[in-house]
């Protein structure tokens, strides 16, 4: 018996790390070859005293979108202008496509006010807060599967906050 445990358990990690590395290789993949995109950020307070300093992001949407229609869960899609910055933001009925000029994202329904794109912290090193206070953007990596990842945070110039 205790040789099947230590097979089950060695099968498992085996597995976990197989999963770990193959989702770091999506990652890298999406940071090489995703469209770059930048997201208006609305003013958010940034400090937790548990988890040190960061930035809560939530990104501003159109004031004519209401959330109160739409699934918990799908995709919208974001269309960008010539330098990258997101002007039309439009969600996407099931089944749905994006145009070509436009890029799909996932999103979860957060509350009534926000949605989730998965890139809603930023974290930093302490002291810094007056840094990114200032930040206009958030940048976006995003692939054509609706994949998305925070690059940075970037200020009214698209200059990146470092």
């Amino acid at each position: 018996m205790k040789k099947y445990s230590w097979i089950i358990i060695l099968a498992n990690l085996l597995l976990f790390l197989g999963y770990f590395n193959y989702s770091v290789v999506q990652k890298e993949k999406l940071l090489e070859e995703g469209t770059l995109v930048f997201m208006e950020l609305a003013p958010v307070d940034p400090r937790s005293l548990m988890q040190g300093d960061y930035m809560d992001l939530r990104y501003k949407l159109p004031s004519e979108m209401t959330l109160d229609s739409i699934p918990k869960r799908g995709y919208c899609a974001l269309e960008p202008d010539a330098l990258g910055v997101v002007r039309h933001i439009r969600f996407l009925a099931e089944g749905e496509k994006a145009k070509p000029n436009e890029l799909p994202i996932r999103y979860t329904k957060g509350n009534w006010w926000n949605i989730n794109i998965g890139a809603e912290s930023y974290f930093f090193q302490e002291g810094d807060a007056e840094k990114y206070g200032n930040a206009k953007y958030g940048g976006i990596r995003v692939d054509r599967e609706g994949n998305s990842l925070l690059v940075g945070l970037f200020d009214d110039r698209l200059k990146k906050l470092e």
